[in-house]
């Protein structure tokens, strides 16, 4: 994303930053904040910006990263690292604010940064990105901007497990004490302090907020639909790690049809439903939907995103549904996977039309989540599950005994199911308690949301309603502390 100044044309959309300001002022206009405490939440508490240099292939490159921290109503402070080349100082302060509203959200007790490195992951081979990686985290974790105890990143666009790897080892080469030292960063590989369920948190937090959403009539109806995700049409923008994981939950377990799927390459479309992971295997051997034999090809494959359909799922980019195709938007309800697919001009439309919109504030929390989890685990030094298992397992057999003796006694007048007994006796291992915790981390977050939607006149949309929730959580953090 380039830097962009805002336009006072009506037709220019505002930049990412100008969008977020946007939306706190929108719902601060509803809260009664003084305004110095008003100015203390919007404001971006600081940026550093590194330049670097790396000996590769035979000379040195120089490359621009930056770490933000937008607030520390709370420590440690939280949020990805992004490597791209459209970073900018700009993107990461929005994006290191929209994870303070959205820890507050989901009330995760981390303040909010983000971080970003300019540079294409595809022009540097594996040992050449390590390198880079390593220098960018020194040059963070000599500054303290990389500490388990007060700035944790995780992955986003362009980095994963791999990169955050590299960087908890980096910090422990510089801090060998640090008995804590692998909580410094969260999106780790299991072998290396991560934990189950972590690569697939954001696109499941997609589907339990979908679930979330369907479980109340009034919601329902208010975006022209009813019953429950069973049947509904989906379109996704975006088949990477959150669009596929949130496309595939719901086609399997919720019964979704997922009928477009909308990549950089185009778009293929299919009425009867797409195999989600037959075309990411594709995607991921051929680099595209381009040529996908199963499903029709669209090139103009944002053309898609105006199809009728249930729910659009945009899960990629920033500012794909602006002023320029609000108005032909099919869908009932949008639900924001990515950070800002939206823009407020857009925003603006979709309401007006009375398009649903799950904002990304809520929407794309899972991730946050489940890095707070990992985080309380390398704190704590035993994986979840560890000590209360069999116990469980103990407690559980004491019950199937007298059920079993009450099936003997009985006879053919009652017996158990024939899987009752296995599943019951089982005892919940970490990827169950993490998914258990991220579904109630996100039913708790939409209620306070639908609290305020439904029981505020003055509040119309779930947008604002998550925003007036996260701000009033950090306004109260900062009162707590005297200001």
């Amino acid at each position: 994303m380039s830097v962009s100044t805002r336009s006072d044309s009506p037709d220019m959309e505002p930049s990412f930053r100008e969008s977020v300001d946007l939306m706190f002022n929108r719902a601060v206009s509803l809260m009664n904040l003084s305004p110095g405490l008003e100015e203390k939440i919007r404001v971006c508490n600081a940026t550093y910006t590194v330049r670097f240099g790396v000996r590769l292939r035979g000379q040195i490159h120089t490359f621009t990263g930056y770490r933000s921290v937008h607030s520390e109503h709370m420590e440690p402070v939280k949020g990805g690292m992004r490597f791209a080349l459209s970073v900018n100082q700009n993107e990461v302060e929005a994006l290191a604010a929209l994870m303070t509203y959205k820890c507050a959200l989901v009330e995760t007790p981390f303040g909010g940064s983000k971080g970003g490195l300019c540079i294409d992951p595809r022009d540097w081979d594996d040992h050449e990105l390590e390198q880079i990686t390593r220098r960018f985290a020194y040059e963070l974790i000599k500054r303290d901007l990389i500490n388990p105890a007060q700035n944790v990143p995780a992955p986003d666009m362009g980095t994963g497990e791999r990169e955050m790897a590299w960087i908890a080892d980096q910090y422990k080469r510089m801090n060998t004490t640090d008995i804590n030292g692998q909580a410094c960063v969260t999106g780790k590989p299991i072998n290396a302090g991560g934990i189950a369920g972590r690569t697939e948190a954001t696109g499941r937090g997609v589907q339990y907020a979908l679930r979330e959403y369907f479980r109340d009539p009034r919601d329902v109806a208010r975006a022209k639909m009813e019953g429950g995700l069973d049947r509904k049409r989906v379109i996704v923008q975006g088949l990477g790690n959150v669009g596929y994981h949130a496309a595939k939950f719901l086609v399997e377990e919720d019964g979704c049809i997922v009928t477009a799927v909308v990549e950089r390459d185009g778009a293929v479309f299919d009425n009867d439903g797409l195999d989600i992971p037959r075309l990411k295997d594709w995607i991921d051997t051929h680099g595209g939907v381009s040529g996908y034999p199963e499903a029709r090809f669209h090139e103009e494959g944002a053309a898609l995103l105006e199809e009728e359909c249930d729910i659009l799922i945009p899960a990629a980019l920033e500012a794909v549904i602006d002023r320029g195709n609000a108005d032909r938007i099919r869908a009932k309800l949008i639900i924001e996977a990515a950070n800002g697919p939206v823009t407020p001009g857009a925003d603006d439309i979709l309401r007006k039309k009375g398009v649903v919109i799950i904002p990304d504030l809520y929407a794309n929390a899972g991730g946050v989540t489940v890095s707070y989890f990992e985080w309380v685990k390398n704190l704590s030094h035993i994986r979840f599950g560890r000590m209360q298992r069999r116990q469980e397992e103990a407690r559980h057999e004491l019950i199937v005994k007298e059920l079993e003796r009450l099936d003997r006694y009985l006879g053919d007048a009652w017996s158990m199911s024939p899987d009752f007994k296995s599943k019951y006796l089982r005892g919940a291992d970490e990827l169950e308690l993490v998914r258990s915790g991220l579904d109630d981390t996100m039913r708790t977050a939409f209620q306070s949301m639908r609290d305020v939607l439904h029981s505020r006149e003055d509040v119309h949309d779930l947008r604002t309603a998550a925003y007036i929730v996260a701000i009033e959580r950090v306004a109260g953090s900062y009162r707590a502390k005297g200001l």
